[in-house]
């Protein structure tokens, strides 16, 4: 068996497992039930995970789209690039989307702007177009109202006025919402037959509408114009080295301040007693040194790094002194994290620098107006 043939299969093995862990964790959120037994609980069989392509197949479809958007653009500029792999996860107790994604290998160096831009923007917009496709199939395809008593037999007893009384007394998260963003919303009240549409609560039922939605999701998360992610790459070549230098940090100290904003304010410590106060301290010290790790990349010199993190964590403390009604969403935290140590706040050198033709310009800029239109400030709400 020759290199090319491993490789293939190789390629062909991820993508073949990620589609059955998609599949399986598209149809635990359907069903709300778990394919591995649990006490109490009717697991999940065949029938059901035939049902999960529903989900899996929109899903991995506007993921190998924005991938192979990325890998024949990059073919077209003459840049050596590895076929999508995919990264299947599927953890057995539910919640999870059966993947991490998918990348590609870029195995050229890339010299100039416009192949970094080309590259970086064909993926997001391809994968985007299909979300419109699938988000609007979904909406416009919702089934009758009573289709949720199918999955919460229980929620008949109070009939379609079930979200006033069914999450009341849950445990703290029970139930699991997708959040909003600008065209989310629109698709709710523009595009679905409102006498169709499910409880927030209860969409992640709804296969079409969460591929839909999860793509939106990732493709804002892609689109964030910070360091090696495909925004990065589009602002980058928008604006150049040196502005991108000042803006890229300036965006990422702002993300996570967002991120972390309200998980610790100054009331917090006003506690009862001295081991509840230096358990919430020691909680506090653990989180600066998280934001500390984040910030570590954002400058050579190390105090400059901690005098970033502590000014963010000041910050936060004064506004949630101020306003503690006001709070960022710490899902966010993570991908900060991975962001700011891993991946990088600034973007690679490149040999040419030159500025974007007028047409790549409007693309540009229009891909950034994707990003707004996707991005959720709270992406996901646990009830």
């Amino acid at each position: 068996m020759n290199k090319n043939t491993k490789t293939y299969l190789l390629h062909g093995g991820l993508f073949l497992i990620t589609l059955i862990t998609t599949t399986m964790a598209g149809a635990e959120w359907m069903f709300g039930r778990l394919f591995i037994p649990v006490e109490g609980m009717k697991t999940l069989g065949w029938t059901e995970f035939v049902a999960g392509f529903q989900f899996s197949i929109p899903f991995l479809a506007i993921l190998t789209v924005h991938e192979f958007g990325h890998y024949f653009t990059a073919k077209a500029n003459q840049v050596r690039v590895t076929l999508p792999y995919y990264i299947p996860l599927w953890i057995g107790i539910g919640q999870s989307i059966g993947t991490l994604g998918a990348f590609i290998r870029i195995q050229d160096y890339i010299n100039s702007r416009r192949k970094y831009f080309d590259i970086g923007i064909a993926g997001p917009l391809a994968g985007f177009a299909l979300a419109l496709v699938v988000l609007w199939y979904g909406f416009t395809h919702l089934p009758p109202p009573e289709f949720i008593f199918t999955i919460h037999p229980e929620y008949q007893k109070w009939g379609l006025d079930y979200g006033k009384y069914a999450y009341q007394h849950l445990p703290e998260g029970g139930a699991v919402g997708l959040g909003d963003n600008l065209l989310f919303n629109f698709f709710k009240n523009y595009v679905a037959d409102p006498a169709r549409l499910p409880h927030p609560y209860e969409m992640i039922h709804y296969p079409y509408l969460l591929a839909g939605y999860l793509a939106l999701f990732f493709t804002s998360l892609n689109l964030i114009p910070i360091g090696q992610l495909d925004g990065g790459h589009i602002l980058y070549a928008l604006i150049g080295r040196k502005r991108f230098n000042w803006v890229a940090p300036v965006l990422f100290t702002g993300f996570a301040f967002y991120a972390g904003l309200g998980m610790f304010k100054p009331t917090d410590f006003a506690v009862s007693t001295d081991e509840a106060f230096f358990t919430e301290l020691g909680s506090f010290g653990l989180y600066i040194g998280f934001l500390y790790l984040a910030f570590s990349r954002i400058s050579e010199n190390r105090m400059t790094s901690l005098l970033v993190t502590l000014s963010v964590v000041a910050a936060q403390l004064v506004l949630s002194w101020v306003r503690p009604d006001i709070e960022g969403y710490s899902g966010f935290l993570a991908f900060a994290f991975v962001l700011g140590r891993f991946l990088g706040v600034y973007h690679p050198e490149t040999e040419i620098d030159e500025p974007l033709d007028t047409k790549r310009q409007i693309l540009g800029w229009i891909a950034l107006i994707v990003f707004i239109l996707c991005f959720s400030p709270r992406p996901f709400m646990i009830s």
